[in-house]
């Protein structure tokens, strides 16, 4: 019998989850084949991972062996915002090279795609669900309700497409203590992650975007103060590409030991990165309209 492995990784922090779920990952996954690698790559390290992060807002949130910087992370928080929406092209335009898809269109506008006519205008047709503000209402209405959910896949196009959505689904469900107080809880599905290429900065991202767009707008309608629960991010596919293992190797695997949690980790709350952070928004948003005006 041959299984794919399952690692379950819980921590405090996102940061902490991160580096126990790569190692995790290097000491127990699997070798797989990939239909992304080229001639002579090693095979890919992979097994299904579930995360759990008790606390997803709490310090040390930023990993330092991730392959990217604050304006990277920023970029990303945006882009889950819908700031690249309109980068997505006319699906059934086949001249049209833009992205296939973003993860704010497909919770957004799920299901919305654009049509030629025969009056050589674009019109849009089929139906058009945002997702983001029903799963906002359920909650609002019933704060411990199983049903407010979030997809992605949209089979009609997915199935034949190169590089679908990984993300998956998003679950959210609010918890209240002794206390009174509120606390968002929140699921979050991938068929398919880089776990060094992509993973830290999905998860950072997601944190923020549950914060920013779920927590403080359920919390605003029902007047209330929504706090973050446990995030639980769930991988089918959690890999190591072959090409990056010797990069993952010098970056983390092989200083563990020699660098404090301190040394490999950064605290996002840290007015100094947090302002890095902000400021780096504008640039990003010159980023964005500068491409815009060259494609």
């Amino acid at each position: 019998m041959k299984n794919i492995p399952v690692i379950s990784i819980t921590k405090k922090t996102l940061a902490e989850a991160y580096e126990a779920a790569l190692v995790g990952l290097y000491e127990k996954g699997t070798r797989f084949k990939t239909q992304f690698d080229k001639p002579g790559d090693p095979l890919s390290i992979d097994a299904t991972m579930n995360i759990t992060i008790l606390e997803p807002e709490t310090d040390p949130m930023i990993h330092q062996a991730f392959p990217g910087g604050i304006d990277e992370l920023k970029e990303y928080v945006l882009e889950l915002k819908g700031y690249k929406d309109h980068w997505v092209k006319n699906m059934n335009d086949p001249k049209d090279t833009r992205w296939e898809y973003t993860y704010h269109g497909r919770l957004a506008q799920y299901g919305s795609w654009q049509e030629k006519k025969d009056d050589g205008e674009s019109h849009i047709v089929g139906f058009t669900i945002d997702q983001v503000e029903g799963v906002i209402a359920k909650l609002v209405k019933q704060p411990f309700t199983r049903q407010a959910q979030m997809i992605t896949w949209m089979p009609n196009v997915d199935l034949e497409v190169y590089d679908p959505p990984c993300l998956q689904s998003l679950w959210y469900r609010i918890m209240e203590d002794d206390d009174g107080s509120l606390w968002l809880n929140c699921n979050i599905r991938f068929r398919s992650n880089d776990a060094w290429g992509a993973n830290f900065m999905n998860m950072f991202g997601f944190v923020l975007f549950n914060r920013e767009v779920i927590a403080n707008e359920v919390g605003k309608r029902m007047g209330k103060e929504i706090h973050m629960g446990r995030l639980n991010w769930q991988a089918d596919s959690y890999h190591i590409y072959g090409r990056d293992i010797e990069k993952a190797k010098a970056m983390l695997f092989d200083r563990i030991e020699s660098m404090t949690l301190e040394e490999r980790t950064m605290e996002f709350n840290n007015p100094f990165i947090r302002e890095m952070y902000d400021e780096a928004e504008p640039r990003i948003l010159k980023k964005i309209e500068e491409h815009d005006r060259s494609h």
